[in-house]
């Protein structure tokens, strides 16, 4: 297996990639229209640069839910904000989904018929605090990320949030995405470790050639980014990191602990998923199978009540 590399924010200026080579945003719209529109005001800032810079990177690309978009007309608020600035600054690309995930699927597959061998696919996801001064912070260093990708010659580059042990997603990726991980998959959770820890991070950046070989296996409608993660592992794809900074999408920086038993579940269930995908073809498998879920079994209900001890 190929050694994946790591890398953290370099200190020094990124120099700009080669023409031949472009970097494709794809903005994922929140599935639920905020009625105070200054984090979207602060990204599409961000976007706006990004279109003005016709060389570096192609046009942008704003992935809407139906819903969303039939929810914006429906009460006409933003409607304005629709037109004015997120189709004046990027395409919008319209689709019925079921998940972010699904949008990431939908923006990432369009970008990638639009680019080229050795171009770079950047996902920003909509939903974060841009419009503090920290979110505004955040966005003027954001471009680094695929840079990432073209300065190294990396495959995937994962975007870390900066949080404390307390924080939320810290406790999910401790306790449910990491303990799941080394029950389902051990020796690629030791290596993946290496690299972040936020395996379920919607910051990444993509190069063509993995994102080509992603797009046509199968894709899931959550934790898509575990999923490409391991993969990237499983077959020797060159990874490293970025810390984006101290950002969230947490509503006052909680999490409920509803969401919390949604995420740990949906992440299981993935992983069993693809466990067997990559494990039915050889014999005996079954039996290794149950063993693993009874051990699955204990690990999210461990998960399960730690977090509502944590969370509740």
């Amino acid at each position: 297996m190929k050694k994946a590399a790591t890398a953290s924010n370099p200190s020094r200026k990124h120099p700009r990639p080669a023409p031949a080579n472009r970097v494709h945003p794809v903005v994922i719209y929140p599935f639920h229209q905020p009625a105070d529109l200054s984090d979207l005001e602060a990204l599409y800032q961000l976007v706006a640069r990004l279109d003005a810079d016709k060389q570096r990177y192609a046009r942008p690309l704003t992935v809407m839910d139906r819903k969303t978009s039939s929810a914006i007309e429906r009460h006409g608020g933003s409607v304005a904000f629709r037109k004015d600035t997120v189709a004046a600054r990027s395409d919008i690309l319209d689709a019925w989904c079921v998940d972010t995930c699904q949008m990431w699927y939908v923006g990432l597959g369009a970008a990638f018929e639009r680019g080229q061998a050795g171009d770079v696919y950047w996902l920003i996801p909509g939903d974060f605090n841009y419009g503090t001064p920290v979110g505004k912070e955040v966005l003027g260093g954001l471009h680094d990320l695929p840079e990432i990708i073209l300065e190294l010659d990396q495959d995937l580059c994962i975007g870390e949030i900066t949080t404390d042990h307390n924080n939320p997603k810290q406790l999910i990726d401790t306790y449910g995405t990491f303990a799941l991980l080394y029950n389902w998959f051990p020796a690629e959770a030791a290596e993946i470790r290496q690299f972040t820890e936020r395996p379920r991070s919607e910051f990444f950046a993509i190069r063509h050639g993995f994102l080509r070989q992603a797009l046509n296996q199968r894709w899931y409608a959550y934790e898509q980014t575990v999923v490409l993660l391991l993969e990237a592992v499983f077959t020797g794809k060159r990874i490293s990191r970025f810390c984006v900074g101290n950002i969230s999408d947490l509503p006052e920086g909680r999490e409920s602990l509803a969401s919390a038993i949604q995420q740990v579940e949906r992440t299981e269930r993935v992983l069993k998923s693809l466990w067997r995908e990559r494990h039915q073809p050889r014999a005996g498998w079954f039996d290794h199978y149950r063993t693993l879920e009874r051990q699955s079994d204990q690990v999210r209900g461990a998960a399960l009540t730690l977090l509502r001890n944590l969370l509740g």
